[in-house]
């Protein structure tokens, strides 16, 4: 037992491991072959941070070839490429997450990371103060965009994919058009480190979080401050719009997490659960509940229509900094300062993976648009892309169905009922769901460019909006200086 502690210990340290309950072991050992059914993965886990004492954890990625494996993304990343996939990091069972690549080519820390809509691109921004954005096509060379004077401390991608936010502690947002030319247009309101940026589902406005603890709503096309959202007594580090772009959330040093009304621009409920500051707050997909990480160690999960706590877990050992839903809303991931990432079962309200990948903390992570892969960051100056597997069967089910009202797990007791989907056959075996094959779906080379170049002019399209959106803005600031001008003539002139 304690030789199987120590060797468990050592391989935590390599990179891109993923790591599961030890209760895994029967059926690891249990026989294989054609006339043998492989069981599903009992893993069984402590969501809640109490019961049974801790059991050795099974490591189920290959070891061997580790060390090649980080020699060759090196590689890639210095040629100015991307990481090659990774083949020493396929886990035995096919719906265990899989570390695919890495991406090496910032000076310092990574503090953001965001996948575009179509997953062509993955922007990260980074302590150095440069905003890299990666190409998921392999072998494509990656964009440097330098314009921030300070560190880049969040990025996120507009829903068409064709613009590009980022926010710095140099005070200033920086929209980006994700091209190799790289041209931005600088955003100045906030007086202190802008922490947070995050486009409405609709395109039309962004939401930033301040030190100046404030957040403000700004509009996209007209490059314009919108309004202020100031009842936070301490620096702001998150806001988020919700789905629909009615509510803002917002996570704040001064230990809450706010909920706002984007028309009244009101306060219309304030969560005051955590025991430290907040780091990080995102909406559901179904925009019905919000989830908080903070630097207690724990994730929270609240209903923001009956403002009751959900869910609470305690599973990090150090401060959580960020978190992300999976689009089925089934899943949630977690990146921590003790280096781990944690994918949590919101069905069932428990711990599914640990995955050991960063030397270091974990400062950022995000899914794509399509759940298919998830990215992090960490204070090792790496990103990571991770193929989710977990979910294919799952989330496959959820876009054939309607989405029916379920029951949302508890860590901790009995909830109420929230508009989460679960799949139908959710408890099926997992031989069962791979004797079902689907046929591969493929489309025309002619639809394929079609598409390409409608987008295309969907890009010019936008662009020409834009700049007739700025002449206009221009001519109504003319117009209204003139009207001040007239007025203050006819007060001269009237005796």
């Amino acid at each position: 037992r304690r030789w199987t502690q120590a060797f468990s210990d050592a391989v935590r340290r390599l990179p891109g491991l993923v790591v599961l309950d030890a209760e895994t072991v029967d059926s690891v050992n249990s026989p294989s072959g054609p006339g043998c059914k492989k069981p599903r993965r009992p893993v069984s886990f402590n969501c809640g941070g109490r019961g049974g004492a801790k059991r050795p954890a099974l490591l189920l990625a290959a070891v061997g070839g580790a060390e090649t494996e980080r020699a060759s993304t090196a590689a890639a990343a210095s040629s100015g490429a991307l990481g090659a996939p990774s083949p020493a990091m396929a886990s035995p069972y096919p719906e265990d997450p899989s570390l695919e690549r890495h991406f090496k080519g910032h000076r310092d820390a990574v503090t953001c990371v965001d996948f575009s809509f179509n997953m062509k691109q993955l922007a990260s921004g980074s302590m150095d103060s440069c905003l890299m954005v990666w190409h998921m096509k392999p072998q494509s060379r990656a964009y440097r965009f330098t314009g921030h004077k300070d560190a880049v401390t969040c990025v996120n991608f507009s829903p068409s994919g064709h613009l590009l936010a980022s926010g710095s502690r140099d005070k200033t947002v920086r929209i980006w058009v994700p091209n190799i030319k790289g041209e931005s247009t600088v955003f100045r309101a906030h007086t202190a480190t802008v922490r947070s940026v995050h486009f409405c589902s609709d395109g039309q406005s962004f939401v930033t979080a301040s030190d100046d603890k404030t957040i403000k709503v700004w509009s996209t096309h007209r490059q314009k401050f919108l309004f202020s959202l100031s009842q936070h007594i301490n620096w702001v580090r998150c806001a988020k719009f919700s789905p629909d772009g009615r509510l803002i959330v917002s996570a704040s040093d001064d230990k809450t997490v706010k909920l706002w009304d984007k028309t009244s621009r009101e306060c219309v409920h304030s969560y005051c659960e955590h025991g430290g500051f907040v780091t990080y707050v995102d909406f559901h997909p179904s925009g019905t509940c919000v989830a908080a990480a903070g630097m207690d160690n724990t994730v929270k999960v609240w209903d923001v229509r009956t403002h009751r706590l959900l869910q609470h877990y305690q599973l990090h050992s150090a401060a959580v900094n960020a978190l992300s839903f999976h689009p089925s809303g089934n899943y949630l991931v977690t990146a921590s300062s003790d280096s781990t990432l944690k994918i949590l079962d919101l069905m069932e309200g428990r711990l599914l993976y640990t995955l050991h990948g960063h030397q270091g903390p974990a400062t950022t992570v995000a899914f794509s648009r399509t759940g298919e892969y998830f990215a992090s960051g960490g204070s090792d100056e790496q990103v990571m892309v991770w193929k989710s597997n977990f979910d294919v069967i799952d989330y496959g089910e959820v876009l054939r169905v309607q989405r029916p009202p379920a029951t949302l797990a508890s860590s901790s007791g009995t909830l109420p009922e929230v508009d989460f989907a679960i799949p139908p056959g959710r408890g099926r075996s997992q031989e069962l769901m791979q004797s079902q094959p689907q046929e591969p779906v493929s489309m025309p080379q002619t639809l394929t460019s079609t598409l390409e170049h409608i987008v295309g002019q969907l890009d010019v399209l936008t662009q020409t909006v834009s700049i007739l959106e700025q002449r206009l803005t221009l001519t109504e600031d003319k117009l209204k200086q003139c009207l001040e001008n007239q007025q203050l003539i006819m007060q001269r002139t009237t005796p």
